[in-house]
């Protein structure tokens, strides 16, 4: 069973992207963030990527399994 990509209720602190990410992939929300915030000392466009994934990620409570 594939674990579909949404932002969860629970364990959510800005937008649930991180957590959304972690739980997808198997990582700990924790994990995820500290990778997202050490992306930040580096180019790039990390804070745009996050705003699009907020945008299209759906909450759990709208999917459908």
């Amino acid at each position: 069973m594939s674990r579909k990509l949404v932002r969860p209720r629970q364990g959510r602190m800005f937008a649930g992207v991180c957590a959304g990410l972690a739980q997808r992939f198997g990582m700990s929300a924790g994990m995820v963030r500290l990778l997202f915030l050490l992306s930040l000392l580096l180019p790039g466009t990390q804070v745009i990527i996050c705003l699009i994934l907020w945008i299209l990620m759906p909450d759990e409570d709208r999917v459908r399994y």
